[in-house]
């Protein structure tokens, strides 16, 4: 186990993702070398196609720019008996891929189905009971290929909202990446559920928030995009979480795993070199470093 955590990036702070016309894609030569330059240590992976398909040339890249690999997000069908095999081998796929491209973790959404992440879906029993078997089928792709997963609570997925999570800690065995963004959106407390469930927390997504703009997100007033336009999500110490004190009782706790900062956000049009997403970012960094410090002279 390490002795301390590592601190990565994830490619949305900087605008990429999965959701068609988003905004402007960064490529990955230039997100890298931002995230290097400025003193991450590794990133997730992205959406599938921002990175090489070879993941030995993954492992290459991201060496070259002195990062690692933690893994990365991955959106699965996993309530549906008819499209449980679908979303199985997307699992499978993935986790293949990280594993030999030296990761450790897959960061799993159980998914609706719609790419645009506004579907809203409540599952019944028999969808609980089907999600919760197909979770430990996944845990067993996952351990096949040496990785933790973990269950990401997302916006738009049908483990969205305080009800869904608890429902979800309850049934599965699985492990948390606990993400304070989506947990506020949800109607969650990210400080309440550390504390509650620290044992469960394998992954860490760190962004600060502005939670009248995640209110209206949640309540759907505004859709996920027009939140980040929004920005819904800020730079660590900038909105209305409390990272600090949120820092502190995963510490306490023994958490040792990853702090990804991950700061939703839409690009609009290619930023001018050194600027742009990647002061946020910098300040994120920061402010974590200065509060892990904080904590550890704390202990």
């Amino acid at each position: 186990m390490r002795d301390e955590p590592r601190i990565a990036g994830a490619p949305i702070s900087w605008g990429v993702i999965e959701v068609p016309d988003w905004g402007y894609q960064m490529p990955a030569e230039r997100l890298l070398g931002e995230a290097a330059a400025i003193g991450l240590t590794a990133m997730e992976a992205g959406p599938e196609g921002f990175l090489p398909q070879d993941p030995a040339e993954v492992a290459s890249i991201l060496s070259e720019h002195g990062l690692g690999l933690v893994g990365g997000f991955v959106p699965a069908v996993l309530h549906e008996p008819s499209l449980r095999q679908e979303g199985l081998d997307v699992v499978e796929r993935r986790a293949k891929f990280f594993s030999a491209a030296g990761a450790d973790t897959l960061v799993l959404a159980a998914a609706t189905g719609s790419e645009s992440y506004e579907e809203v879906v409540d599952l019944g029993e028999a969808a609980w009971r089907e999600l919760f078997e197909n979770l430990s089928r996944v845990e067993d792709i996952c351990a096949r290929c040496g990785l933790t997963v973990v269950l990401h609570s997302h916006y738009g997925t049908v483990i969205e909202n305080d009800r869904q999570l608890w429902r979800f800690l309850e049934g599965s065995e699985m492990g948390l990446c606990l993400d304070t963004g989506h947990l506020v959106v949800g109607g969650s407390d990210p400080v309440e559920v550390a504390e509650q469930a620290a044992d469960r927390v394998k992954h860490v997504h760190l962004k600060d928030v502005d939670r009248d703009v995640a209110r209206r997100l949640g309540s759907r007033e505004l859709d996920f995009k027009g939140a980040c336009r929004a920005e819904a999500f800020k730079p660590l110490g900038d909105g209305d979480v409390d990272v600090a004190r949120l820092l502190e009782i995963l510490d306490r706790s023994g958490y040792r795993g990853g702090y990804v900062l991950e700061q939703d956000c839409v690009v609009e049009t290619e930023p001018p070199e050194g600027a742009g997403p990647v002061d946020d970012i910098r300040k994120s960094l920061r402010f974590l470093e200065t509060a892990l410090e904080g904590s550890r002279k704390a202990r």
